[in-house]
């Protein structure tokens, strides 16, 4: 498509716009009263595609497929998803996600809205997002849980690609569970980032870092204990039923390595 074909009409969810693309992705899981979770709701529109693959047990897998590249510069994605009592749902991507400048220019966000019912659950574990040389990517992921609820969640970003320095990041992770915030923290990273985020206090010079949110009701009674994992992961937890495993690394590689542990620990 050039700019002689965007019209007025593609000014819309899902279209081309003088900014960038607009898309949306929406994930409905519910139990289907056989011990099974069914998926009512499963749409996408642009860059953005989703598809069921082959579930286990009572289990139903979605996979985020990424159908161009992006985000680029001015670009705005979402993606929803909703569990309710009795479903379980885990949600991965098919490859990592890169964020790119684009011809736009301009900042890029990217939307994630989670909500689980008390006894649903969710396992969110998305590839790694990689923040590439000239982008402006801002990532909002919001997840609002019952006290009841189960939730796994995973985020790892990547600081430019081999031998490239990264563009500009932000990412805000917000965590309710029973209406109460019990998580919600920022880190900006690259060209124009707060002062120090590269240093001994934030990163160390390592150029990946990831988080990974474990909440499940039998916390509240049985509490983790703060620690460390290793030489560069934290155990700390949070105010609620749940906790908040950080790390960071030199490479995506080692960084899935840490945090695969730090979920083996927890669950």
């Amino acid at each position: 498509m050039t700019a002689a074909d965007v019209t007025a009409a593609d000014v819309t969810a899902g279209g081309v716009t003088s900014a960038g693309v607009r898309a949306t992705a929406r994930m409905l899981a519910r139990g289907d009263g056989r011990g099974g979770t069914a998926l009512p709701v499963l749409e996408s529109e642009g860059p953005l595609a989703l598809r069921r693959t082959r579930g286990s047990g009572a289990e139903a897998r979605v996979m985020l497929v990424g159908a161009m590249s992006g985000p680029l510069g001015g670009d705005h994605f979402t993606v929803r998803a909703d569990v309710r009592d009795g479903a379980r749902l885990r949600v991965r991507s098919a490859a990592a996600t890169i964020a790119l400048p684009g011809q736009a220019g301009g900042e890029a966000r990217y939307d994630v809205r989670l909500s689980v019912a008390d006894g649903g659950e969710l396992l969110w574990l998305p590839e790694q997002l990689i923040s590439a040389r000239g982008s402006d990517l801002r990532v909002t992921t919001r997840a609002e849980l019952g006290p009841a609820a189960r939730l796994v969640l995973r985020e790892e970003q990547v600081l430019g690609r081999v031998g490239e320095e990264p563009g500009r990041l932000t990412s805000r992770l917000t965590v309710r569970i029973g209406q109460r915030t019990v998580l919600d923290q920022e880190l900006g990273c690259g060209p124009g980032a707060p002062a120090g985020w590269d240093g001994p206090a934030v990163l160390g010079g390592h150029r990946a870092v990831g988080q990974l949110v474990v909440a499940r009701p039998e916390f509240a009674t049985r509490a983790m204990p703060a620690r460390m994992l290793g030489e560069s992961a934290a155990l700390v937890p949070l105010a609620g039923p749940a906790v908040l495993v950080t790390a960071v690394a030199t490479d995506a590689l080692r960084l899935r390595r840490v945090l695969d542990e730090a979920l083996a620990v927890l669950t």
